[in-house]
């Protein structure tokens, strides 16, 4: 009985009423999902598309990743990290590439090759397994106490540090966190490769 009055009562509701309730309940929502979503976005993680080969093998095409915007307001980035940053010659694109020299570093580059000289003084010979269509370049840059090198793990079709230069680092925006999309390549800290520091040079 006391459903039946509920259902009753139910069906009074005019259409306008349901209608006026549905569309405030919408924009509650929209208005909700905004003030949660938009601080994410804006300062905690960011959605990309990868677009492009320059990344191959390690990224495809397509895939969908998020992107973690505050790792770096704690430390600074490291060397294999997968950086997604504003181009410089053109800060309304993305680019995503590879951090392979740091702040005060010398990075040599000789045929496909690649060597890193330190702060320290040390000598770094970078074994790079990720890399595919390697590219033969003669190359020998300083960067500076802001600036980073970075390139693309497809040497062949990649636009990055050999190219247009150093990057500074506030054009980065952040570190590859997740790969979510597709599933079958779902993963954390897609990309990142630790050197073997084993691999200094005598």
């Amino acid at each position: 009985m006391q459903l039946e009055n509920f259902e009753k009562e139910q069906k009074e509701v005019s259409p306008l009423v349901k209608n006026k309730n549905g569309i405030w309940e919408t924009i509650k929502f929209a208005i909700i999902a905004f003030v949660i979503v938009w601080p994410i976005r804006a300062f905690v993680a960011q959605p990309f598309i990868v677009s492009g080969s320059s990344m191959v093998p390690t990224f495809q095409n397509s895939q969908y990743l998020i992107v973690d915007q505050v790792t770096y307001k704690f430390h600074e980035p490291k060397r294999g990290d997968v950086v997604v940053f504003r181009y410089p010659n053109d800060p309304t694109k993305f680019f995503i590439k590879r951090i392979i020299g740091l702040p005060g570093e010398t990075i040599i580059i000789d045929g496909s090759k690649v060597s890193v000289e330190t702060k320290t003084g040390e000598t770094l010979d970078l074994s790079e397994p990720y890399v595919e269509n390697e590219s033969k370049n003669n190359l020998k840059i300083e960067t500076g106490e802001t600036e980073y090198f970075v390139m693309g793990d497809n040497r062949a079709a990649s636009s990055d540090s050999r190219y247009w230069g150093n990057l500074d680092e506030h054009y980065i925006v952040g570190k590859a966190f997740v790969r979510l999309l597709p599933f079958s390549s779902f993963g954390q800290n897609p990309g990142y490769y630790d050197y073997n520091l084993s691999e200094k040079s005598e």
